[in-house]
C-alpha cells in the first residue's frame, strides 16, 4: 500500500520514476527525502516592492498539474567531439560517481518547494560531460513538451582547462491542451579555468507556468556565461545565478524578454563574488505590450575576501502599452572595499519624439514603433556570443512585432 504524501503523489511514484531510470540508492534516497520535505518547504522568494508583492505563487495549484508518471517530450540531444551528452540513464550507469559529486552540489534538492518537487518527479536530464583540454561547441538540447506537467533536469561538468558552449530550447507540442507546469533545474560545475557559455531559448505556450533555475560555479580562472531567452509562457519565474568561487573566476549573464498578452516574467540574475579579482557583467532588456508584467531582480554581493572586484548590472524594460506594468529591483551588496561596481535599471515607454521624427518622414507609425522594438532591443543582442541564438530571438521578437 503507497504512502500518501500529497493529493496526486506518492513514495512508490517517486520509486518507480527511479527504478525505470535505474537510479542507485543515494539517489532514490535524496529524490524521497525531497518529496517528505514538501510539506515544510516555502515557495521560491519573491521580489517585492513597497505595498506589493509582484509575483503570486503561492496560489497556483503546482501539484494539480503534476501527473509524474504520464511525462512526456521529444528530446534532441547533438553532440560535439571529444565530449559526452548523454540522457540520464546512461549517465547514470557511465558516470555514476560524476554524478554522485556534482548532484546537488550547486543547486540544494531541498532549497525550496519547486527544486524539492522538480528534485523527486524529474523524468528526464542531460549530462554534459567535457574533460581536460578538450574544446566543444554547438552542443544542443532541444525539448518539446507533450504533457502536462515536465521535470528536466541538466548537469554540466567541465574539467581543467576545457571549454564548452550549449543551445538549449523548450517548447510545447501541438498537441497539449489545458494549463501545464514545465521545470528546469541547471548546475554548473565549472573546473580551473574552464569556459561555460550556457545559452537558453524559452518559448513554452502561453498555457503553461514555468520555473527554471540554473546555477553556476566558477572554480579558479573559470568562465561561465548565460544567455536568457524568455518569449513563451503564461507566468515564468527565471533565476540565472553564479558564484565566483575561484580567483580570478568570470560570469557575464545576457538576458532578453518579450512580453504581450496578459504574460507574467519574474527575472532573477545573481552573482555572487567569494573570491579575490573576479569579474561579473549583467545585461537584460525586455519588451512589454498589451497586460504583461515583468519585475526584475539584479543582485551583486561581493563577498569580504573578494579583493580586486568588478561587477556592473544594466537592466531596461520598455513598455509598448499604457497597461503594461514593471518594476526593476538591482542590488549591490559590498564587503569590501577594493571593488568598482555599478548598476542601473530603467522602466519607460517609447520615446514619443523618435516616434514622431520617424513617422514625420515618412515612416509608417506602426512600423516606427516595430523599429524602435528592434533597435532597443541591439545592445543586448550585441552581447549575445552565439550566432544562432541570437537570429533566433531576432526571429522571435520580430514574429511578435508581426502578431
Amino acid at each position: 500500500m503507497s504512502t500518501q504524501v500529497h493529493a496526486n503523489l506518492t513514495r512508490d511514484q517517486v520509486e518507480q520514476i527511479s527504478a525505470e531510470l535505474d537510479e542507485p540508492e543515494w539517489l532514490l534516497e535524496t529524490r524521497l527525502s525531497a518529496l517528505d520535505a514538501l510539506d515544510e518547504l516555502d515557495m521560491p522568494s519573491v521580489i517585492q516592492t513597497p505595498g506589493r508583492t509582484w509575483t503570486n505563487l503561492t496560489d497556483l495549484d503546482f501539484e494539480g498539474f503534476v501527473d509524474p508518471l504520464n511525462a512526456a517530450q521529444d528530446k534532441e540531444r547533438e553532440s560535439a567531439e571529444g565530449i559526452e551528452v548523454l540522457e540520464w540513464s546512461e549517465a547514470v550507469a557511465e558516470h555514476g560517481e560524476l554524478i554522485e559529486e556534482h548532484f546537488g552540489s550547486v543547486v540544494d534538492p531541498e532549497e525550496n518547494y519547486l527544486t524539492a518537487l522538480s528534485t523527486a518527479l524529474f523524468t528526464d536530464g542531460t549530462v554534459v560531460y567535457v574533460p581536460e583540454g578538450v574544446d566543444a561547441e554547438d552542443v544542443k538540447i532541444r525539448t518539446t513538451m507533450n504533457s502536462r506537467s515536465l521535470f528536466n533536469y541538466t548537469l554540466v561538468v567541465t574539467e581543467e582547462s576545457s571549454s564548452v558552449t550549449i543551445l538549449e530550447r523548450q517548447s510545447t507540442g501541438d498537441d497539449v491542451e489545458g494549463e501545464r507546469y514545465y521545470s528546469g533545474i541547471v548546475e554548473i560545475a565549472a573546473g580551473e579555468n574552464s569556459h561555460v557559455q550556457y545559452g537558453s531559448l524559452q518559448n513554452l505556450d502561453q498555457e503553461t507556468y514555468n520555473y527554471t533555475l540554473k546555477r553556476g560555479t566558477a572554480d579558479t580562472y573559470a568562465t561561465v556565461n548565460w544567455i536568457e531567452g524568455n518569449m513563451g509562457s503564461r507566468l515564468t519565474k527565471s533565476e540565472v545565478e553564479t558564484t565566483l568561487a575561484g580567483d580570478g573566476s568570470e560570469s557575464h549573464i545576457v538576458g532578453a524578454f518579450f512580453g504581450h498578452d496578459d504574460q507574467h516574467f519574474d527575472i532573477n540574475s545573481r552573482v555572487w563574488h567569494r573570491a579575490e579579482h573576479t569579474t561579473a557583467d549583467l545585461v537584460t532588456r525586455g519588451v512589454l505590450d498589451d497586460r504583461a508584467r515583468s519585475v526584475y531582480e539584479g543582485v551583486q554581493d561581493v563577498g569580504r575576501d573578494a579583493w580586486n572586484t568588478s561587477s556592473y548590472q544594466r537592466e531596461n524594460t520598455l513598455m509598448l502599452s499604457d497597461d503594461s506594468e514593471a518594476d526593476a529591483s538591482p542590488k549591490l551588496i559590498i564587503n569590501n572595499h577594493d571593488t568598482e561596481a555599478s548598476h542601473s535599471a530603467t522602466v519607460g515607454q517609447v520615446d514619443e519624439q523618435d516616434l514622431f521624427y520617424m513617422t514625420s518622414r515618412g515612416v509608417d507609425p506602426r512600423r516606427a514603433r516595430n523599429m524602435l522594438v528592434e533597435g532597443f532591443f541591439v545592445p543586448v543582442l550585441d552581447e549575445v556570443a552565439v550566432d544562432e541564438l541570437r537570429d533566433d530571438i531576432e526571429e522571435l521578437v520580430a514574429e511578435r512585432l508581426r502578431e
